[in-house]
């Protein structure tokens, strides 16, 4: 590979570094701490601030009005100068070459419409946050602190999923499972080093670094996989709609659940037809009556992948289902062809659809976010628990090690980085800058790596950050041995370069992909603390045979082919 095609590897994957840097650097250096606790809320959170927020500043608008009609839109309402320009633009209006308090509210057709904005403003803005958090590098338990979630297994589903009281063996098993497929779940939606031990003999206690989101969170530890399918019975749904319609008062019972009427069938139950606001949040539509018995349980599901509509391009999640599956579905499509089938998640209705044709093995369900789509199609992979989970404590914890250990930790980490660049250029010369160089660039990497993986940074993880550098700067110095025991022997700088670079290859590598080979085994092996410090090696391990072997072998390139130095300024002794 020439030059040319080097220096724009070189300069490729920087970009790519500092693309997948930039989310981390703009989270913890420019956005606000307020905004960043407001983003780690609920969606009911940041619902009932930005409606609050709507709330007050609609109110503190129309002061403004009462006060002096004329005066300027302060600066903090510029958002809302956007959107009544294009209401001048739409009514064909003359737009006002300085925006008053008037001007602005008289784009809105309402005080509804005034609100709407505000509230969107302030919705998009979090939940935009609260997406972009997903996409940094977390701190871990022990140096930012995260959530602690404690789960109770509940006996009593277990006892009708068994058919009779469990023994103690049972339970055991019960939770055990319980664990092993909680792990799975939290690896393969990108909870990193999460922590997960059982607590007493029903207990299992969950703890995730970094600001987790509540929601998503809760929806993997409790997502039971209870996808069923259930006939609806389109007559009774209507008359339930219309009596309610007429007797509000008696749609709930005292606890609040709803209300069963007396003219419904004793196979029919009343379940709630939900589907998603502008925040992601289930909001119910109306009531449906379906049979109480399952068509199908989704238990017979064997794979779930998520895809898009032909036509509409919304998500939707294509099941595969076993082969008893297929034939339970195959019957029950074919008894109720013409009718409509449910599909109702957690007892929640999620999705309907008319029987066109008997169907077999393959099923197709609409009615969820791309997120939510995702998040449900792993859950079923994962398989349902055998025991239903109860969240017993829900609660923040704090970094175990304290500011000021953090802080302490940051500055012998600081202070071993400057004393490490200072040897290399005061020991190896201009040789040591470009060490130098490869050095910050190896950070750059690895830091960008780990914050396109989601992964988490630990103090562990800050111990193999430490060790990588001391790896990359072990690799520059046995390049720069070599290349000094060429020019001992009178060969030119260019020839050095080459034959240095060429010997010093195998020895680096040797060492490299033998510590690299440890590193996974650990990944794999470990878990929580010693994964995180395993991944982290294995990143440093591949960023820095890239810096050493790949980008200073092009800058001594470049000093000794283009610039034709004499002398190689690699030694006090040369």
């Amino acid at each position: 590979m020439n030059k040319r095609a080097r220096l724009f590897v070189v300069l490729l994957v920087l970009v790519a570094g500092l693309f997948f840097l930039y989310p981390t650097l703009r989270w913890y250096f420019m956005v606000p701490q307020a905004q960043k606790e407001l983003a780690a809320g609920s969606r009911e959170q940041i619902k009932a601030y930005a409606r609050g927020r709507a709330a007050k500043e609609l109110e503190e608008l129309k002061a403004m009005v009462t006060k002096d009609p004329n005066a300027l839109m302060p600066e903090n309402y510029n958002f809302l100068i956007e959107t009544a320009k294009e209401n001048y633009k739409l009514e064909k209006q003359k737009i006002p070459s300085s925006w008053t308090v008037v001007d602005v509210l008289k784009s809105m057709g309402s005080e509804k419409e005034l609100f709407d904005s505000l509230e969107s403003h302030y919705r998009e803005n979090l939940l935009s946050l609260k997406e972009e958090s997903g996409k940094i590098l977390q701190l871990g338990l022990d140096l930012s602190g995260g959530m602690s979630i404690l789960l109770e297994a509940d006996m009593n589903s277990l006892e009708k999923r068994l058919g009779h009281p469990p023994t103690a063996d049972d339970q055991m098993q019960a939770v055990s499972r319980a664990m092993e497929i909680l792990n799975n779940r939290i690896d393969k939606f990108g909870v990193s080093e999460p922590q997960i031990r059982k607590q007493g003999t029903n207990g299992i206690l969950i703890e995730i670094p970094g600001a987790a989101d509540p929601d998503r969170v809760n929806s993997f530890l409790m997502g039971k996989g209870s996808l069923n399918f259930h006939i609806v019975d389109q007559e009774a749904s209507q008359k339930v709609t219309a009596y309610f319609s007429e007797h509000p008062a008696e749609m709930y019972n005292e606890d609040g659940s709803v209300r069963r009427p007396d003219f419904l069938d004793p196979g029919d139950v009343i379940r709630g037809y939900y589907v998603k606001d502008q925040y992601g949040i289930d909001q119910l539509k109306r009531y449906i009556v379906v049979r109480e018995e399952v068509g199908l349980d989704g238990n017979h599901i064997k794979d779930a992948v998520v895809g898009n509509h032909p036509i509409t391009g919304k998500p939707v999640i294509n099941f595969t289902l076993d082969v008893e599956g297929g034939e339970i579905f195959f019957k029950l499509t074919t008894a109720n062809k013409g009718k409509t089938m449910a599909i109702l998640l957690d007892d929640k209705v999620k999705s309907m659809a008319t029987i066109q044709e008997p169907i077999r093995d393959r099923v197709q369900m609409t009615g969820f976010d791309r997120k939510e789509a995702n998040d449900l199609a792993l859950v079923l992979r994962t398989a349902a628990m055998p025991v239903d989970l109860v969240v017993s404590n829900q609660q923040a914890v704090g970094a175990s090690l304290g500011e000021d250990s953090v802080k302490q930790g940051l500055s012998a980490i600081t202070l071993g980085f400057i004393l490490v660049i200072a040897f290399m250029l005061i020991y190896y010369l201009g040789a040591g800058i470009i060490a130098d160089l490869a050095l910050i660039l190896n950070i750059i990497f690895m830091i960008a790596i780990l914050s396109a993986f989601n992964l988490t940074l630990t103090l562990t993880s800050i111990a193999g950050i430490i060790l990588t550098v001391g790896m990359s700067v072990d690799a520059n110095v046995i390049i720069f041995e070599r290349i000094k025991e060429e020019l001992r022997l009178g060969k030119s700088p260019e020839a050095s370069v080459r034959a240095g670079f060429r010997k010093a290859f195998w020895t680096i590598m040797d060492a490299n992909v033998t510590t690299f080979i440890a590193a996974l085994v650990l990944s794999q092996m470990g878990t929580g603390l010693v994964q995180g410090f395993a991944n982290t090696l294995a990143v440093g391990i591949v960023s820095s045979m890239f810096t050493a072997l790949f980008v200073a072998h092009l800058m001594f390139d470049f000093l000794v082919e283009q610039v034709k130095v004499k002398k190689l300024s690699i030694s006090w002794r040369i």
